[in-house]
């Protein structure tokens, strides 16, 4: 019989659809696994806020996933309540993030006054420039020191 943790192994190797450099895993999103038998499998979710547009497509990439495994009863449950908080990125995921080029959320909800530190040079002689970025869950800053545009994943709790 299929162990948890082999599942788990599986869905470590799914990505994040907007952010690619991500495993939903890095993203704290997955909840619980539960095998049932050899061939079916429930995963619970927990999505990173309720207007998400990759939704689907996350649950695509998690069946995709167990399908190519040998999984062919695949239950996805999507699970709202605690929700998803950015407390939740991995440490790992969080330096995947700035090294893409994305800063990791800061630890204060307020964006005018978040220390941002920008993900090119290190400065945190930054400015936000719009509330939302190239998704609604980041924020568009600019660098004053190297000038460099940045997103910033927003601080959700």
């Amino acid at each position: 019989m299929t162990t948890i943790e082999q599942v788990y192994e599986i869905l470590s190797k799914v990505t994040d659809p907007e952010i690619p450099v991500l495993t939903l895993d890095d993203l704290g999103v997955i909840r619980d696994v539960n095998v049932i038998s050899d061939d079916e499998v429930e995963v619970k979710i927990t999505l990173t806020y309720s207007g998400c547009p990759a939704t689907d497509v996350m649950a695509g990439d998690i069946r995709a996933a167990l399908f190519v495994a040998g999984f062919t009863k695949i239950n996805i449950t999507h699970v709202i309540s605690p929700a998803w908080t950015t407390d939740w990125l991995s440490p790992k995921g969080r330096e995947k993030l700035k090294k893409y080029g994305i800063a990791p959320p800061a630890a204060t909800l307020s964006l005018q006054e978040a220390i941002v530190e920008c993900p090119q040079c290190g400065s945190k002689q930054t400015k936000i420039i719009s509330e939302f970025g190239s998704t609604s869950c980041k924020a568009l800053f600019q660098c004053e020191n190297c000038l460099e545009p940045f997103d910033y994943f927003k601080c959700h709790r």
